[in-house]
């Protein structure tokens, strides 16, 4: 029994031994030492349950660390962090979005530099091309968990009801609006940031002009702000897709959407219960007004990133607990593909082993990986100001409260103002 006590305390932290000197007298002190770091980050109840196990089998390694979690559901977990970041208090490890970078670290001095942690963080499991995402001004602000792209997922189910074909223009949507209209059914459906990107691939495709241009420029002018716009309402109006105001997700699970577009890390998320009540998803080809150009003007960006606090007063074990969260394959078969596809080589090949790279979310990741077209994703159109002023101004001019030329100076301005600010 005495041993199993010992053994048990040597568990608990790091025993220390020291000798002070007093005179003839020597004072020998135990003490029990413990490294306390935070991690945070967002999610559904699922991400939750599986993160917080794999906290826990990280203390049970590492009886020496303690981790102090905090998470939420994504607006609440935006906001909180935003005050965290001006007032220097967020997490020591912490999950990011991709726009965070520009935001919080335009220099790189935002985040720690992982560079400095390769000696714990194995980075030989991602390719140069990934890092780079996450690499401000030379410095490894971020590694990217997965990539992520907008995808269009449909109910095959239903289209085979019409006995349509699944989707692979803009054309072919708006056919199957004329079919499904009478029955109350939308052929697609997508929230504010989706339509705005779907729309803006549209435009990109019809123009041959980029949003942002290589050199970070607005590369749309007032003409293509206005057929993003026209588009937009013209989806609406032809009952392609459900205004914005009124898009429901549930609506995606009894068949009243008979399409959605979502990231390749939401497929699950957004059609997992559809497919459960026995609907038949299948992630559509990049809609295109040429098929033979699937994938043109559309842009991929990291699902999410992890980043460690560039005030962390732990960096040894922040990068501990860093390289757990990314490589491990206790992390990688608790989280399988939940945040996408990892990017991890190492969590891959043990996800690969365990079966687990199946399924619609799979699919929708390979779609992306092998599409030469699809080019990396400027942080600048994820500002909310963007979206929300395009879904604004859309509205009105549906609405019959604004003209499209007036939509189009309001948001025309309001993106040269965002950009150059």
């Amino acid at each position: 029994m005495a041993m199993k006590r010992i053994f048990s305390s040597a568990l608990a932290g790091i025993i220390l031994l020291s000798t002070v000197s007093c005179g003839d007298n020597a004072i020998v002190r135990q003490q029990t030492e413990q490294a306390t770091i935070s991690l945070s980050w967002w999610g559904n109840d699922a991400r939750h349950e599986y993160t917080i196990e794999a906290v826990e089998k990280f203390q049970i390694l590492h009886p020496e660390i303690k981790v102090r979690i905090n998470y939420s559901e994504w607006s609440g977990y935006e906001s909180r962090s935003r005050v965290q970041m001006i007032s220097k208090t967020e997490s020591d490890v912490m999950q990011i979005n991709f726009n965070w970078l520009d935001e919080y670290s335009p220099d790189g001095e935002g985040y720690y530099d992982i560079n400095k942690l390769t000696d714990i963080v194995d980075l030989s499991s991602f390719s140069e091309d990934m890092l780079k995402y996450g690499t401000v001004n030379g410095k490894l602000n971020g590694i990217p968990i997965a990539m992520n792209c907008m995808s269009v997922y449909i109910n095959k189910t239903i289209y085979e009801q019409y006995g349509l074909e699944v989707p692979r223009t803009w054309d072919d949507f708006f056919a199957a609006a004329k079919l499904m209209k009478k029955d109350g059914i939308f052929p697609l459906s997508g929230g504010s940031k989706q339509m705005w990107l779907f729309c803006m691939s549209y435009v990109e495709q019809k123009s041959g002009k980029k949003f942002i241009t290589d050199d970070k420029k607005l590369g749309f002018g007032r003409d293509e702000i206005k057929m993003m716009i026209e588009m937009y309402c013209k989806l609406v109006e032809e009952k392609v897709m459900p205004p914005i105001e009124q898009y429901e997700r549930i609506n995606v699970n009894d068949g009243k959407y008979a399409g959605i577009v979502a990231w390749v890390s939401d497929a699950i998320n957004y059609c997992g219960t559809a497919i459960e009540s026995g609907y038949d998803y299948t992630v559509a080809d990049y809609t295109a007004i040429d098929p033979a150009k699937t994938g043109e003007g559309w842009t991929a960006k990291p699902a999410t990133l992890y980043a460690v606090s560039a005030n962390t007063e732990h960096p040894k074990e922040a990068a501990m607990l860093l390289d757990y969260l990314l490589n491990s394959k206790e992390t990688a078969l608790l989280q399988g593909v939940e945040k996408g596809i990892p990017l991890s080589v190492s969590a891959r090949k043990y996800l690969e082993e365990a079966g687990q790279l199946s399924g619609l979310q799979y699919d929708a990741s390979q779609l992306m990986e092998n599409n030469p077209r699809i080019t990396p994703m400027d942080p600048f159109v994820e500002k909310n100001e963007t979206y929300e002023t395009f879904i604004d101004v859309c509205t009105r001019v549906i609405y019959g409260k604004a003209d499209v030329s007036e939509a189009t100076s309001e948001l025309y301005t309001t993106l040269k103002q965002l950009y150059s600010s």
